[in-house]
């Protein structure tokens, strides 16, 4: 089974090195671990201290994160692992993959009409166009031509902050046409002045593993080459936007729930740790919510109840449903609760509709996979004059929900989170706070 484990250093090593584990290798941060066999090609990734959610867990110093495997079932295996010197946490390393749709209806509008529902034009107006706001899209990869075609506009793409995972070749923004292509011109359409970050996370492979898929251990990689990201930009100007259209599907791949190694539903599993330390900081994260809904649920859903787990439903990120331009929830959209945050999904923005034609020329951007990028569009262009260190993610995401226009009853429901994204709303509401101010 693949698996991340929590080290601390011993105070040779690091001694060693200089009182920083920053240069060494993951073969010399492990040495020799019972049953466990290490992949030394994954760098080793810092864990902050002090971000965990448990106050019996909070730790005090940086401890590192390393990948290998150990014997499927052999709980003995597994003791003698967690009980060698340094060892402090040994997680599961679940499998993620795209959040795709099962869907198979007709388009619904095109993203013109979301843009229109967006208020593009309003907020071009206001100068909310993205202009100095980094957008993160950790999918396949993005292909800037494709963007550029539909579009009529040309998508700006930072290579030397984009990332990719070990083993995976290709350049920022070239490519193949996919579901990267789709969530970025997604983003694209509030936010057309953005610089994008490609992320192609979901093309690092596991054994046995389809071309989609990725494991949780590269989006750690990745969330710590965005934190270094975010704490070089000027604190002033900090503004990072994090999309995320993929998720884990199913317990196979996971420890049991309870057990301290589980993904699901544990906070202090070290990619929830690492999504909180993040938020922190101030990047905005948004996950889809998943396309686990019960009108019409994708066949990959293994969960049997409270399907979005994980960061999908992590208490610092927004977790986005999907409804169609017509403002009627897709079938397909996870509903709540969620398993690290019972008030989950947060909000829901538009999907199935006409857009990038990375599947083909009729085929819809669809699945909660295009309405999460669809928001963080939105989220980057309300940063152009509002960034991080004004308007905290938190204070963001509150606005956000007070502001959507309410579906499916009088607050709150687990069908469409607070309702729909209503920008021109947030907008008078920011305008009347600065009045106020």
């Amino acid at each position: 089974m693949r698996v991340v484990v929590e080290l601390r250093p011993s105070p040779e090593l690091l001694s060693a090195a200089a009182g920083s584990a920053a240069g060494i290798s993951a073969t010399e941060m492990t040495g020799e671990l019972p049953g466990f066999t290490l992949d030394a090609g994954f760098s080793p990734v810092s864990l902050p201290p002090g971000v965990r959610f448990s106050d019996t867990s909070q730790q005090s110093t940086e401890s590192y994160l390393v990948r290998g495997e150990i014997p499927d079932g052999d709980q003995a295996a597994r003791q003698a692992l967690a009980g060698a010197a340094g060892v402090t946490g040994i997680f599961a390393d679940p499998v993620i993959e795209p959040v795709l749709t099962c869907g198979d209806d007709g388009v619904v509008g095109d993203w013109k009409k979301v843009a229109e529902l967006l208020g593009r034009t309003e907020l071009d107006a206001a100068g909310l166009t993205g202009e100095g706001v980094t957008v993160a899209v950790l999918d396949t990869g993005i292909n800037a031509a494709k963007v550029r075609e539909v579009s009529g506009a040309t998508i700006t793409i930072d290579a030397a902050r984009s990332w990719n995972p070990a083993g995976v070749s290709g350049k920022a923004g070239e490519f193949a046409v996919d579901h990267g292509t789709m969530c970025a011109f997604d983003a694209f359409i509030a936010a057309p002045r953005s610089t994008f970050l490609d992320i192609p996370l979901l093309q690092s492979s596991r054994s046995g593993g389809s071309q989609m898929d990725g494991l949780l251990s590269d989006a750690l990689a990745a969330f710590a080459h965005l934190r270094t990201v975010l704490t070089d930009q000027p604190e002033d100007r900090r503004a990072l936007v994090i999309s995320n259209s993929w998720g884990a599907f199913s317990p196979e791949w996971d420890f049991p729930v309870g057990d301290p190694g589980n993904y699901s539903d544990n906070p202090d599993h070290p990619f929830n740790v690492i999504v909180g330390s993040l938020d922190a900081a101030g990047a905005d994260i948004l996950f889809a919510a998943g396309n686990c809904g019960r009108d019409c649920p994708d066949g990959r859903c293994a969960y049997p109840e409270r399907p979005i787990t994980g960061a999908n439903s992590h208490p610092g990120a927004l977790s986005v449903a999907g409804v169609d331009t017509g403002g009627q929830r897709v079938g397909y959209s996870s509903q709540g609760p969620g398993r690290l945050a019972d008030r989950k999904p947060d909000i829901c923005s538009y999907t199935h509709f006409l857009g990038s034609t990375a599947f083909g020329a009729d085929a819809p951007d669809t699945g909660t996979s295009a309405a999460c990028p669809v928001l963080a569009g939105v989220v980057a262009a309300f940063r152009t004059q509002w960034p991080a260190t004004q308007l905290p993610p938190a204070r963001l995401r509150e606005l956000l929900l007070k502001t959507a226009a309410d579906r499916g009853g009088a607050g709150f429901d687990h069908d469409h989170g607070h309702g729909i994204v209503e920008p021109r709303a947030l907008l008078a509401e920011l305008r009347k706070a600065a009045a106020r101010a």
